[in-house]
């Protein structure tokens, strides 16, 4: 490992002198965040910071609660990705329960809603909010960028965006009750189960989503193709990487243990329980962010960060267990050429593999008359906490509760997706900062790149969903005396 790809960033020791540039709020991002940057005299980018300056408090008021309601209290942490809070309290609450093993029907109905979820959300993210820069570029006319310019100029592209969505809200409604926020898994199991007419609407569908899910991936590859130096250069910075792998090392979005390689791809640890996640992964807090800062105990905080989500998924498995899928990853591993794939903006191919799986597993899913089944729930012997882990749209998301004997929480503890991708955003940031923006005149296009890294780790965003790609970004430049020298809105 080259230590000083591991360097966290400290403030300069003559911060006073510098000038601060703020980008106030980020856009695009679940809840309230900021990006700062300190330049020198000469325009020189010293220091980039994303702050979430956002306080949720979920971890304080699920105590006290019955544990039977948190599943459903905890998916209010996001309108995106709510299904993968209700499943990871649910994963963890079986263990409260005893229900060590789900009946056939309640494990294959929740895979089927967390399939479901993932493609939603690829589609999203990827057609809705970021395929604007791709397709425009990053400091094209701020206007175009958004889904309605995409769908002037590559209305196919964006028609299949809306569908493809529009079916991955379909399956969780159909498995949870509602497309958003809803009751379907509970601990011990689920509470419903499809029917043979409810499998057939799916199925008429699926084939065509699998097909547009494809096509997705070659849009992707294509513009890497188009422009490799920038695809494989943006914002790239080396890291460890971590996420869970399924039995035999195969891509697992459910269930699974953990896995953690080196910047090189060498394996750190492997099959690790995540009853004990707290053993290998400690958090550090910084006065500057509400949000933590997580790392591998066994390396410390310096070296120990990683990157979560679909570029390490993807390469974190030995293989992808639905054909198409595994194709492509295999064309994706060997773009690296032996080495481990860092570039952020790389995340928008794995994403779109990601999403071709999903629409594969669904797909196999629907065949599988285990989901008709009438058994739904199990329990056993009761045990005072429970752990669950699933790999959420953005990456994995940990749920650890304890339960007094009152059936009452006492304890939570949430690691987030975007928690685990804290200090690589803000490591992107900031070669993106001094790549663009060192010496130069800011405009939007070029606060833009700044954007465009941070929504390649796809964070959190249910609340951009109505932005329709405006940067509702307001920037002040002010000199050493704190004055304001130069101000900049993309409202103007």
């Amino acid at each position: 490992m080259n230590a000083e790809t591991f360097e966290l960033e400290t403030a300069p020791a003559d911060a006073g002198t510098l000038r601060r540039v703020a980008i106030d709020p980020v856009s695009r991002v679940e809840g309230h965040g900021k990006v700062t940057l300190l330049l020198d005299e000469n325009d020189q980018v010293q220091q980039v910071r994303l702050h979430i300056v956002e306080f949720r408090g979920f971890e304080k008021f699920i105590q006290g609660r019955p544990y039977w309601e948190v599943p459903v209290m905890v998916q209010r942490l996001c309108g995106i990705c709510p299904v993968s809070h209700h499943l990871a309290a649910a994963k963890a609450l079986d263990h409260v329960l005893g229900a060590d093993r789900l009946t056939p029907t309640a494990e294959k109905v929740r895979r089927l809603m967390h399939y479901g979820q993932i493609l939603q959300s690829h589609a999203l993210h990827f057609f809705h909010l970021s395929s604007p820069d791709l397709l425009f570029g990053f400091a094209s006319e701020a206007g175009r960028r958004n889904i309605v310019g995409v769908a002037a100029e590559f209305p196919e592209i964006a028609r299949h965006g809306v569908l493809l969505r529009k079916f991955g809200q379909e399956v969780i409604r159909l498995t949870a009750g509602k497309r958003v926020h809803g009751t379907g898994a509970i601990p011990g199991g689920v509470n419903r189960a499809l029917s043979r007419e409810e499998r057939d609407g799916l199925l008429a569908d699926i084939y065509s989503i699998v097909a547009w899910s494809r096509q997705a991936v070659q849009l992707v590859k294509r513009l890497h193709a188009a422009d490799p130096v920038l695809y494989d250069a943006f914002g790239s910075f080396r890291s460890n990487i971590l996420s869970l792998v399924g039995a035999n090392g195969a891509l697992d979005f459910y269930d699974g243990h953990l896995r953690a390689r080196d910047a090189d791809g060498k394996i750190l640890v492997d099959g690790f329980r995540i009853q004990n996640y707290q053993q290998l992964i400690h958090e550090e807090v910084k006065p500057w962010s509400y949000m933590k800062f997580p790392f591998l105990a066994a390396l410390g905080p310096r070296a120990g960060w990683y990157k979560v989500g679909p570029l390490a998924r993807v390469q974190n498995c030995d293989l992808i267990p639905t054909p198409l899928a595994e194709a492509e990853r295999r064309e994706f591993i060997d773009h690296g050429q032996g080495k481990l794939i860092h570039a952020p903006l790389a995340y928008h191919w794995a994403r779109m593999i990601e999403m071709l799986h999903a629409a594969e597993t669904i797909k196999s899913l629907l065949h599988d008359d285990d989901l008709s089944g009438s058994e739904l729930t199990t329990s056993g012997p009761r045990d005072r906490q429970g752990v669950g882990v699933i790999e959420a749209p953005r990456g994995t998301l940990i749920h650890h509760y304890q339960v007094g004997d009152d059936d009452l929480v006492t304890t939570c503890n949430l690691i987030v997706s975007t928690t685990h991708n804290n200090q690589p955003m803000n490591e992107a940031i900031r070669r993106v900062a001094q790549r663009y923006l060192n010496g130069r005149e800011l405009t939007e296009g070029l606060l833009n790149h700044i954007e465009v890294a941070i929504r390649a780790f796809d964070p959190c965003l249910s609340c951009a969903t109505h932005a329709l790609g405006k940067m509702p970004l307001q920037v002040e430049l002010q000199d050493a005396a704190g004055q304001v020298v130069g101000r900049l809105s993309t409202a103007s």
